[in-house]
């Protein structure tokens, strides 16, 4: 049983906006300055699905993820992010597994994504839950603060 219920929302949404704004708060925090993102920064015009989490008790919002196309056959996750309080309870797993599905919905078997060297518990993350490191691709090539991974999603 959980918590918390997934919801597709608008990019702009006033619940996604603040989770992002707060994700953009403890990455600059751990980085030491707000130069930490290689790459396009993700937007409406280019995100195709946009998910958060929210408490089932008091609506909260405690995560977010979104999806941005890369190719055919691929597709890159965007702006995973969950409050500290919510870390540890699965709603994390819950939001990529929400995408993961949305994106066999859609076509794209292949999933990529970019974390940082300053985050160690998101590398963690994403290699327990079945990605493996690559070489950094597309906008992260070349990239001093990149880790990427990617996963062959099976239905």
């Amino acid at each position: 049983m959980t918590d918390w219920t997934i919801e597709v929302r608008a990019w702009d949404d006033p619940a996604g906006a603040a989770l992002r704004a707060a994700q953009r708060a403890e990455l600059d925090a751990r980085y030491g300055s707000d130069d930490h993102e290689p790459g396009a920064v993700p937007t409406a015009a280019d995100i195709d699905l946009f998910l958060v989490a929210v408490s089932d008790t008091d609506g909260t919002p405690v995560g977010c993820g979104a999806l941005r196309r890369l190719e055919e056959h691929a597709a890159e996750v965007k702006r995973m992010y969950v409050v500290p309080p919510a870390r540890g309870t699965g709603v994390a797993a819950a939001i990529l597994r929400a995408l993961e599905t949305a994106a066999l919905d859609r076509g794209w078997p292949t999933l990529r994504l970019e974390t940082g060297t300053e985050q160690p518990d998101a590398q963690r993350f994403y290699e327990r839950e079945g990605y493996r490191r690559i070489p950094l691709f597309g906008a992260y090539a070349g990239s001093t603060l990149s880790v990427c991974y990617e996963r062959t999603l099976r239905q």
